[in-house]
């Protein structure tokens, strides 16, 4: 079924883009999004929100988590599961990137997060790229999570959802700072992968990762005698 696309003024606002699909039909739209494509280590999150219609939807604060302080995120997160008709959320642990690759597994989770949704969405839109296999119209948008609310909510509690993992992770790998850059590479990152070798939460298949492991020879003996953390989806 092809997703109409129905024009829509960026002046009218954050919701703009759902409030014209709620009036051509579609009431319960969903949108996706994700955190954690650009890290070296931790998990991909993916998350999906349907908000309410009416003012209800309408969440305080909310806005693309990319542009939100990590207290507002918070603040924001938690009035977007308290008012969502529906939300899910999947975690993609590192090794499963590895082995599957980050897009595979990114399509593959945004999918799994939409039909975990409960109600049906009757529409989905996405952020950036299109995705199959959705059981509704889809549309992707470019920067959806700058255009459309429930995508902006999807990106906040994805955000959050992995911002509190990092910080677990932190408590078992203090040595790389997960806490302060949450997986991403920074000087401090780098500079611990050369000092100690990646741990079981690092994506092996990533250069700079690839290149910390052949510049600690006894780093493979020391990652099987430590056991990775497992993250529930």
């Amino acid at each position: 079924m092809r997703a109409p696309r129905p024009v829509v003024r960026s002046e009218n606002g954050l919701w703009a883009l759902e409030r014209v699909l709620q009036r051509s039909g579609f009431r319960h739209v969903a949108g996706a999004d994700e955190a954690g494509r650009g890290a070296c280590a931790g998990p991909l999150v993916v998350a999906a929100v349907v908000l309410p219609e009416g003012r209800r939807g309408e969440v305080p604060g909310l806005a693309d988590s990319k542009l939100l302080t990590e207290a507002a995120r918070e603040q924001a997160y938690d009035q977007v599961v308290r008012r969502a008709l529906s939300w899910s959320v999947v975690v993609v642990p590192s090794a499963d990137v590895d082995r599957c690759g980050l897009h595979v597994m990114n399509v593959r989770a945004m999918r799994q997060a939409v039909l975990r949704l409960d109600p049906c969405p009757s529409y989905v839109l996405t952020d950036g790229f299109a995705i199959g296999g959705m059981p509704a119209p889809a549309l992707a948008v470019w920067k959806g999570d700058r255009v459309a609310a429930c995508v902006a909510a999807a990106s906040v509690v994805a955000k959050v959802t992995r911002d509190r993992i990092m910080r677990e992770l932190h408590e078992r790998f203090p040595e790389y700072d997960f806490a302060q850059h949450k997986g991403y590479i920074t000087p401090e990152h780098t500079a611990a992968l050369q000092e100690h070798g990646p741990c079981p939460q690092h994506r092996f298949s990533y250069v700079n990762v690839r290149a910390a492991v052949a510049s600690q020879p006894r780093a493979g003996q020391r990652l099987r005698l430590d056991d990775p953390v497992g993250v529930a989806s």
